[in-house]
């Protein structure tokens, strides 16, 4: 009998994303990250066949209509923290709105692991470049984190196989 492969868990998770003048590893320790989303769009075609329809059979020329894969879109990836000292992010964000997005586009990977702390779930996404951030309301009698927002635009999520013991 096979065991029933482990169910993930939403929390065990780590998002790498690796910026352009940090001193950093990894610029990503994010608390909750959402939006990989993946849609292929969908092409309807109308064709007529030769095909005899109707009563008795007496017209020809049958519409089929026929649903093809068409292109393949990415949602935003948004990523929230909480607020750091450091700038990394912000120039980052900068970068792009002085006009150089296109050698600001960044890989990365979101992770998730099992109970045991083992790596079972692997997307990839590419050349991703921040199109928002916001940071959390502010009040002066609250105790809560400031958290940060950041909305990162990707051209493509791949989903690795990761190879692990109990792989089924």
């Amino acid at each position: 009998m096979t065991d029933f492969p482990e169910i993930l868990t939403t929390c065990r998770f780590y998002l790498e994303l690796k910026l352009d003048g940090s001193n950093d590893a990894i610029d990503g320790y994010f608390m909750d990250c959402s939006g990989f989303k993946s849609t292929q769009q969908v092409i309807e075609i109308s064709e007529v066949t030769p095909q005899k329809w109707g009563k008795d059979g007496e017209s020809q020329g049958r519409v089929v209509r026929t649903k093809i894969p068409g292109n393949v879109s990415y949602s935003n990836i948004t990523l929230r923290r909480g607020l750091t000292c450091s700038m990394t992010l912000w120039n980052w964000i900068q970068a792009v709105q002085d006009g150089n997005w296109g050698k600001q586009q960044r890989d990365g990977s979101l992770v998730i692991y099992n109970q045991a702390a083992q790596e079972q779930f692997r997307f990839e996404f590419k050349r991703a470049w921040p199109t928002s951030y916001k940071i959390a309301d502010v009040n002066a009698v609250g105790g809560d984190m400031e958290i940060e927002e950041i909305e990162v635009t990707v051209e493509e999520l791949k989903r690795i196989n990761v190879v692990t013991n109990d792989s089924n």
